[in-house]
């Protein structure tokens, strides 16, 4: 029977000793967060909550704009997909009427025995109205033939409105994807400044979405929106349709933030100015980056109430400008249409509508 040996025991030297160390480095720094994992996530100052949440809030934005722009656009191919529709069935219900012509045409024949003209003559016991009635059955085979011409081309049209609804239909699709996905990114840029703005204290969050963008404008007091306000009242509109839509934007402060709205109770940017002009007798394109080619381009130095002004690189932000430096907009999730100055966020341009 073989001795049992008591295992030599390895000295922690060399390479073992190393392999040691650095798994027992990696355990302490899994425990204390080195990593990034097992431990509660870094505590982000205001500050720096409010400049990630402005930043999610800019890219929901523009999703929201791309999202407003596919739903014009499957909206827009829902309804040639339903004209084209209507348009068959009215085609397809001629067609029957016509094919119901053709049918009586045959029955007719059928009825009269079909024999040939020049047995018909040879049998007939007044040649003289037989060749009567055969003048009149060569018109009625004229009509015919034209009838069956028709047919054909009206199976001809059907074939083809049937193809461009299968166009429209593949188009809508598309459409509708993109709409899922600009949905999708939307709802997940929004999610995450929610996620960010729980973790504030009721204090800390009314300092950060104070004013929506910029921290400097957070702490404007009533007494300063009211003077605001009333300086912005005092313009005059240079004419009676850019009036119309100043007098509804001021209508609609204090609605709230919905993205893809545009009224009559909740907006977001672009749907206010949409709706505004709406109110005013002017339809306007759904997106910003539509928006501000809807009219005439004009400087900052020209603005007047009516015009609209336009935000960031991207052009995903719009406002209506009410005059004396200030605008009325939709600005995000946290806050509702409001009056704010126009120096609030990186001017991109301005449009005059009418």
């Amino acid at each position: 029977m073989a001795a049992h040996r008591k295992p030599r025991q390895r000295s922690l030297g060399g390479p073992t000793a190393r392999t040691a160390a650095t798994l027992a480095l990696a355990g302490a720094a899994t425990a204390t967060g080195f990593d990034g994992t097992g431990h509660a996530e870094t505590q982000l100052t205001p500050a720096q909550v409010r400049a990630k949440v402005d930043e999610l809030y800019q890219e929901a934005e523009t999703a929201t704009e791309k999202y407003n722009g596919a739903k014009d656009e499957a909206d827009t191919a829902q309804q040639r997909l339903n004209a084209l529709r209507d348009e068959t069935a009215r085609k397809q219900e001629k067609l029957n009427s016509t094919r119901e012509t053709l049918g009586s045409f045959a029955a007719a024949q059928y009825r009269d025995g079909g024999f040939a003209p020049a047995w018909q003559l040879a049998l007939s016991g007044d040649p003289d109205r037989y060749l009567d009635n055969a003048a009149l059955a060569e018109r009625a085979g004229d009509r015919q033939a034209s009838t069956v011409s028709r047919v054909r081309e009206q199976l001809r049209e059907i074939e083809r409105l049937r193809g461009a609804a299968r166009v429209e239909l593949t188009s809508l699709r598309a459409r509708q994807a993109q709409l899922r996905r600009q949905k999708e990114a939307v709802t997940g840029k929004l999610a995450e400044a929610r996620r960010l703005l729980a973790r504030l204290t009721p204090q800390q969050h009314g300092t950060v979405t104070g004013d929506g963008v910029a921290p400097e404008r957070a702490f404007r007091s009533a007494s300063d929106t009211r003077e605001d306000l009333q300086q912005a009242r005092s313009a005059a509109a240079p004419n009676a349709r850019a009036a119309a839509a100043v007098s509804y934007a001021y209508a609609k402060l204090g609605s709230p933030y919905v993205w893809g709205a545009a009224g009559p109770n909740a907006f977001d940017c672009s749907g206010l100015a949409q709706a505004a002009y709406r109110a005013a007798g002017i339809t306007l394109p759904r997106t910003t980056y539509t928006q501000i080619n809807a009219g005439r381009r004009v400087s900052r130095s020209e603005l007047q109430p009516g015009d609209l002004v336009f935000f960031y690189s991207g052009i995903s932000h719009v406002g209506i400008y009410v005059g004396n430096g200030q605008m009325i907009h939709a600005p995000n999730p946290s806050a509702p249409v409001r009056l704010a100055p126009v120096d609030l966020m990186p001017f991109a341009g301005a449009t005059r509508v009418v």
